[in-house]
């Protein structure tokens, strides 16, 4: 991890077509940050990164629970995790 110190109205680049500037500094310790880069480069804080992951896991694999609630809702009978078959088996 790279450490940079800056002050107020300092920047700092990455690479050749992103700048990342520092435009204020509030007593509480937070810092406020100008990016200025290409529109097809993603900018995300970390926090929203890790939700969107945690999202799409959770997203392509529901719970046990989940599919057997599915199952009888849609009162198909024995949910596949009950009756194990291949899956190219088909009633």
């Amino acid at each position: 991890m790279l450490i940079l110190r800056r002050k107020m109205g300092e920047s700092f680049l990455v690479g050749d077509q992103i700048r990342v500037t520092i435009l204020d500094m509030e007593a509480n310790g937070t810092v406020n940050i100008g990016i200025d880069a290409p529109k097809d480069v993603l900018i995300l804080r970390s926090e929203l990164r890790q939700a969107t992951s945690a999202n799409q896991d959770a997203a392509q694999s529901p719970s046990t629970q989940a599919v057997e609630a599915l199952f009888s809702a849609l009162s198909l009978g024995q949910s596949p995790a009950a009756s194990p078959q291949s899956p190219d088996h088909r009633p």
